[in-house]
């Protein structure tokens, strides 16, 4: 394997060896807690933009599993402390080498991943470039920016998916950026699931005359999307609403609720969200780099807090027959504990909510 680099907007440069794609890229460097599921990871949608740094120490030992990827892989570049060159798994079909490979996305083993995160949760996500040799200009990198990425994520045409079994509900869902996984929760609970372009007018989702609609996750600012809130403004209140990370944003900011960018983001599996005004505490898993201010939200209440920063996690819109959350709770891999949420949007849909 060659040398690579992974310089920092700060100035720091870490030599590291190169696998995956033999190229350079520059992306906004974050860190994500997860202990398995890194292949969720790659394909989650909502990492467009962005090079992905694993804090869990050994990557690839059980190799690629297509069936367990979540969308398109959007990511910048991969960070890891040991990539695992012999994979060992029943599913496995091919090694992360060639993932990687495959898609022109460059990789960094045999770095320090322990205390590039202590950088970044002490001075915040910071940009950083993958290179074959340290910069001499860090400009290219301080000037790179995530922006226009839900397009880039989201689906070009409608796509149908038939429900499990007999049909109980018809949901559209707006994608920004879906994971595959809020499909499949949706249509082994009976419901045909009609994904619509991120672009879609509202008329057009409601033309479709859905029981419910969907916001799902996806990348970037969330008031970078200003067509898609004045679109959500349209549907609030029309059918029942059920939002997930990036669709719980922008359901706030079209309630006139606003958003903010946290220092180093909420990604892992373990996130702790508690209900608000509530004892009990669920374990979730997360995606995102911007909150909703919960101070800010006047049309609904606050449903649930982030239990380590108080940050909002959830919003009721009882009035407008919605609710959202910024937690992932068809998360595959991760916890199953808010699987329940979305038997609460089978009981919306179905005048029980």
């Amino acid at each position: 394997m060659s040398r690579i680099y992974l310089a920092l907007a700060n100035g720091m440069v870490f030599p590291g060896e190169s696998f995956g794609a033999e190229c350079e890229s520059v992306g906004e460097l974050v860190f994500t807690t997860g202990m398995c599921g890194y292949l969720e990871t790659l394909t989650d949608p909502s990492y467009a933009g962005q090079i992905v740094m694993q804090t869990f120490p050994l990557i690839g030992n059980y190799g690629v599993i297509e069936s367990d990827f979540e969308g398109e892989c959007l990511v910048r570049g991969y960070v890891v402390r040991e990539w695992c060159r012999e994979p060992s798994n029943f599913r496995c079909q091919y090694a992360l080498n060639k993932f990687l490979k495959d898609r022109g996305i460059p990789a960094i083993c045999g770095v320090d991943t322990r205390c590039l995160t202590r950088i970044i949760r002490e001075h915040g996500v910071m940009n950083a470039k993958l290179c074959a040799e340290p910069p001499e200009s860090f400009d290219d990198i301080a000037a790179y920016t995530v922006s226009g990425v839900v397009p880039l994520a989201s689906c070009a045409a409608p796509e149908v998916y038939p429900a499990e079994g007999e049909q109980k509900y018809s949901v559209a869902l707006i994608d920004y950026g879906a994971k595959r996984n809020i499909v499949r929760s949706l249509t082994r609970r009976g419901c045909r699931v009609t994904v619509m372009p991120a672009a879609s007018s509202a008329e057009q989702v409601l033309s479709l005359a859905p029981d419910g609609i969907m916001l799902s996750n996806g990348p970037g600012d969330p008031e970078e999307n200003v067509f898609q809130v004045e679109q959500i403004k349209k549907l609030l209140g029309k059918v029942p609403l059920f939002g997930i990370c990036l669709g719980h944003q922008l359901t706030a900011l079209a309630a006139g609720g606003s958003t903010f960018k946290l220092k180093y983001g909420h990604r892992g599996v373990n996130q702790p969200v508690r209900e608000a005004g509530g004892a009990r505490t669920y374990i979730t898993s997360q995606n995102h780099g911007y909150a909703v201010d919960g101070a800010s939200i006047k049309r609904g209440r606050v449903s649930f807090v982030n239990a380590n920063d108080g940050t909002c996690e959830g919003v009721d819109y009882p009035d407008d027959n919605a609710f959202t959350v910024q937690f992932h709770p068809e998360a595959c891999s991760g916890p199953l504990d808010t699987g329940f949420l979305f038997d609460r949007f089978m009981d919306m849909m179905g005048g029980n909510g």
